[in-house]
C-alpha cells in the first residue's frame, strides 16, 4: 500500500468503528431507555470493529486478507490457545490473593454457588462461556489487534501496542456514562480503565503475533469479560466479605496485568518475529483460511 492508502485505511476504520458504536449506544440507553449490560443490546456494536475492518481491507485499501489471522491453527498455536484460555483465570486468581493479601477483602466464594453448585462449577461454567461465546469477540478483535495495531506506527511495535490500547480504551469512554460501567469518581475511573485496556493490548498483541491467528486473541477477550471481569464483580465489588469500589478492583487487577506486560516487553516477545507492526502481502480470504 502507498503512505497515502495506508492512512486513509486508519481513518476510515476508525470512523466506521466508532461511527457505527457510539451512535447507538446513546440512541439504546437515552433513547430507547434499553439496558447495555444486557448483551443483547451490545449485540450491534460487537461486531463493529469488524465490519470496519472488512470494509477498508476489501473496499477502501483493497489490501486483502492475507494477514488477518483468519487461519485457527490449532496445531502449531494450542500453547497460545492455552494461555488464552487459562490466562484470564490466572490473573483472577491473583487479584483476589492481592485483595486478601491487602487486607481489602475476605475470602468468600458463595457468590459463585449457583443453585446449589459449589462454587468451582460456577467457575467452570463462565470458563466454558468463554469458550463458546470466543466468536462473540472476534468481532472487536478482528478490528483492534488484527487491523489497526499491525497498521498503527509501522515497524515500531511498543508505540502501535499501546496507541492501539488507548484507542481500544476511549471506544469503551461513553459506557461510564449510560449505565455499563459506574465509577464513584468519572476521571479515575477511566484512567484505571485506559490503563487495563492497554495493559491487555500488550498481552494479546502477543497472542497475535505469536500464534499467527487471531482466534487466540478473541478466546482471551472472552475470558477477560466473562472469567475475569464477571468473577471479581461478583466475588469483590458485591461479594459478602465487603465490597470494594471498582476503582480499587481495577487498580488490584493490574498489579499482575502488569507484571506479565513487563515480562513480555523486558524479554522482547512483543518486538519478536512478526511483533513489528507491518503487513504481510495482501492474500485472498480463501487462501488464508486454508492456511
Amino acid at each position: 500500500m502507498s503512505r497515502v492508502s495506508h492512512r486513509t485505511g486508519i481513518i476510515v476504520f476508525l470512523l466506521l468503528a466508532f461511527g457505527l458504536t457510539w451512535p447507538w449506544l446513546f440512541i439504546a440507553r437515552l433513547g430507547l431507555g434499553l439496558s447495555l449490560v444486557n448483551p443483547l443490546n451490545q449485540l450491534p456494536i460487537a461486531f463493529a470493529p469488524a465490519i470496519a475492518a472488512f470494509v477498508v481491507r476489501r473496499w477502501v485499501t483493497r489490501e486483502g486478507f492475507g494477514d488477518a489471522g483468519l487461519a485457527l491453527r490449532l496445531r502449531s498455536a494450542w500453547p497460545q490457545y492455552v494461555a488464552a484460555f487459562l490466562g484470564p483465570l490466572a490473573i483472577t486468581v491473583a487479584t483476589f490473593l492481592l485483595a486478601a493479601g491487602f487486607g481489602l477483602w475476605t475470602p468468600d466464594l458463595s457468590n459463585l454457588e449457583y443453585g446449589g453448585m459449589p462454587w468451582w462449577m460456577g467457575v467452570a461454567g463462565w470458563m466454558v462461556a468463554a469458550l463458546v461465546l470466543t466468536p462473540i469477540y472476534f468481532g472487536e478483535e478482528f478490528g483492534w489487534t488484527s487491523y489497526l495495531r499491525l497498521r498503527l506506527f509501522p515497524g515500531r511495535p511498543y508505540l502501535a501496542t499501546l496507541g492501539t490500547g488507548l484507542i481500544w480504551a476511549v471506544w469503551h469512554y461513553p459506557l461510564a456514562f449510560l449505565g455499563y460501567a459506574e465509577f464513584s469518581n468519572a476521571v479515575a475511573g477511566l484512567a484505571v480503565w485506559t490503563a487495563s485496556f492497554m495493559l491487555q493490548e500488550v498481552m494479546l498483541s502477543w497472542l497475535r503475533m505469536r500464534s499467527g491467528t487471531i482466534w487466540t486473541v478473541s478466546l482471551a477477550h472472552a475470558g477477560n469479560n466473562l472469567v475475569l471481569s464477571l468473577l471479581t464483580a461478583t466475588l469483590l465489588t458485591a461479594g459478602e466479605g465487603g465490597a470494594l469500589d471498582a476503582i480499587v478492583v481495577t487498580l488490584i487487577m493490574l498489579i499482575p496485568m502488569a507484571a506479565i506486560t513487563t515480562w513480555l516487553i523486558l524479554t522482547g516477545r512483543l518486538a519478536g518475529p512478526g511483533g513489528g507492526g507491518t503487513t504481510a502481502e495482501p492474500q485472498r480470504v480463501s487462501s488464508a483460511v486454508r492456511r
